[in-house]
């Protein structure tokens, strides 16, 4: 006997989960719009702690 879920819950679970997926995109969509831009003199917090040029080495 097969306990697996069936083709319509399958079918609805794949459903929720784009409507799941399309209401995230559209509350970035809002957040980015109500942000504004970013100050391009302002410090990439991804870089910010990066030190250009050859790195000290390591001590172990």
């Amino acid at each position: 006997m097969f306990n697996g879920p069936s083709k319509r819950q399958k079918e609805l679970a794949r459903l929720e989960h784009q409507k799941e997926k399309a209401a995230r995109a559209e509350q970035r969509k809002r957040d980015k719009e109500t942000k504004g831009p970013r100050d391009p003199n302002a410090i990439d917090p991804d870089i910010a702690h990066i030190i250009p040029g050859p790195q000290p080495i390591l001590e172990e």
